[in-house]
């Protein structure tokens, strides 16, 4: 085989099945393998938005996913998608062209050294030759799952595609295994003398697949929970343990639980999305992961590193006739918190908008949430049924995340119902994937709060007592016309008129953006600092 085919082939072995990207020049011969491999080439409108669909893509298959980019701009493009695969743990294979050997250090158009750019970016950086080729794959698509998962980037010198592979044999990818040294009977301590432990949940349970351990542990242990944003559905929004998503809308009502824990344990908790010292009580904490965690000094802190079969087989110490636990009180506090977000709902703000969307939508529906104001309403209130699924970015945080997300979704589940909430901010960043949506025919309802500005900003600017500026995007209408890029814009300004919009665009077989006016008031109320 040649290298193009080679690396096509070894992509398709481990499942590979889309390749997201925009291709230059030198790309040309690997598109042509992929397509030969069975691999689909999917033309994204920005560079960004490839990184993104390969992230979501990865998430949802547990497949790498793959991404593609040319030379220079175009692999600076790329890297914020990348950034997000770090930073939200999910395996990724980048790809990029190269400058051959003889213009690497040459002088000359679009030519910047990507080891240099992708090395923080990446769990490691690879540039490809004839006589590595076979390794640096193996490599790249060991490391990329390996614990923490993450992105791996491979750079395709100029001129190599065709040159013939003659041996294809690799040395075993060693990991580096550290061996961690539990306090067992330190753990087994805290478990049996705690009066009120809390759960605090995590990333890291969510990508494991953690939720029936979890939900078994309950059974014996009636425990107070609270989850991070990226863990939401891992126990149901109704389930009497459950109290609430940390840093999210309200989350501050969650003090009256984990203010009077005397121990914290974190299972699968990722510091990557809040740390632990932002919000937790002067108690222990009892961390559970895969690997060691760093931590501030100044905390109590017990690790137990291992597999989740050894963490809840050591949980089972935790000292079931000593819970105090009212759950009543975990209730009440629930419904304190939806009875003030519903407080809100008698105008057409976020609020109102997004109640709509949950009345009509259905339960099985895939819900991407871009980064702003409403993904903090979002990550509290929006109910997961058990059949729907939340999907964001809070490790890495990147406004433009929602529609890629969305569309990489769509195509993963082409029979799903697949909808992405956005603020205008994040719209405009990748309004151009809204002909990549058209061209692949991906029935996605994006769902578009309008406000005409950077509410987040806007919102924290006010708790520093300074006026809005430079949070302003536009005046009059975000849309002008019923059709934008070729795509039907449905208007929303009142809940009826919210509702005859959903109920309208999911009848339809393709794309649809519902421009929703939103009152952004709500916001200065529902968000709380951090």
């Amino acid at each position: 085989m040649t290298i193009a085919e080679y690396i096509a082939n070894q992509l398709f072995t481990v499942g590979v099945r889309y390749v997201f990207g925009i291709p230059g020049g030198p790309s040309i011969p690997y598109m042509e393998a992929f397509r030969n491999a069975g691999i689909e080439f999917i033309l994204t409108s920005n560079e960004a938005s490839a990184g993104i669909m390969a992230d979501v893509t990865a998430r949802l298959t547990g497949i790498p996913g793959v991404c593609h980019a040319t030379f220079g701009p175009g692999a600076t493009n790329l890297s914020t998608g990348v950034g997000g695969a770090l930073l939200d743990r999910s395996p990724v294979i980048v790809l990029t062209s190269e400058m051959s050997n003889t213009m690497i250090n040459r002088t000359t158009q679009m030519n910047i050294d990507h080891q240099k750019l992708f090395e923080p970016l990446t769990k490691a950086t690879f540039r490809m030759n004839p006589e590595n080729v076979a390794e640096v794959m193996a490599s790249a698509l060991k490391l990329c799952r390996e614990s923490y998962p993450g992105p791996v980037h491979i750079g395709l010198p100029d001129g190599i595609y065709d040159i013939e592979i003659s041996n294809t044999s690799t040395q075993e990818v060693i990991s580096k295994n550290i061996y961690y040294h539990n306090n067992i009977q330190k753990v087994i301590s805290l478990l049996e003398n705690s009066r009120r432990p809390l759960l605090a949940i995590g990333l890291t349970a969510a990508r494991l697949g953690l939720k029936e351990k979890i939900l078994s542990l309950l059974v014996s242990f009636k425990i107070p929970v609270i989850l991070t944003p990226m863990a939401k559905g891992l126990v149901p929004e109704y389930h009497p343990c459950y109290t609430g998503v940390l840093f999210h809308s309200l989350s501050d009502y969650l003090e009256d639980i984990y203010e009077k824990s005397d121990l914290v344990i974190g299972i699968g908790y990722d510091p990557v999305e809040i740390n632990y010292e932002t919000w937790m009580p002067d108690v222990p904490l009892l961390h559970f992961d895969l690997r060691e965690t760093d931590m501030p000094s100044d905390l109590d802190v017990t690790q137990f590193i291992g597999q989740p079969e050894d963490w809840f087989s050591i949980l089972k110490n935790l000292n079931a006739g000593a819970l105090l636990f009212d759950e009543a009180v975990i209730k009440g506090i629930r419904d304190e918190m939806y009875s003030v977000f519903n407080g809100f709902t008698n105008h057409f703000g976020p609020a109102a908008a997004l109640r709509v969307l949950q009345n009509e939508l259905p339960e099985d529906t895939v819900l991407t949430s871009d980064v702003g104001s409403h993904l903090h309403l979002i990550g509290q209130f929006w109910n997961t049924f058990e059949k729907g699924k939340l999907i964001m970015t809070n490790g890495w945080s990147s406004m433009g995340f929602g529609i890629p997300a969305a569309m990489a979704a769509q195509i993963i589940n082409p029979e799903a119902t697949v909808v992405c909430v956005t603020g205008d901010g994040g719209f405009l960043m990748m309004a151009g994937e809204m002909v990549t949506m058209k061209r692949y025919n991906l029935p996605v309802i994006v769902v578009v709060f309008s406000d005409g500005e950077l509410n987040l900003i806007k919102v924290k600017q006010s708790w520093k007592e300074i006026p809005a500026y430079g949070t302003m995007l536009y005046q009059s209408d975000l849309f002008d016309a019923d059709i934008f890029l070729g795509i039907k814009v449905l208007r929303a300004n009142s809940a009826d008129a919210m509702r005859k919009a959903i109920i309208d665009a999911l009848s339809l077989n393709e794309p649809v953006i519902i421009n929703a006016t939103i009152d952004p008031e709500d916001y200065k109320w529902l968000i709380v600092r951090r």
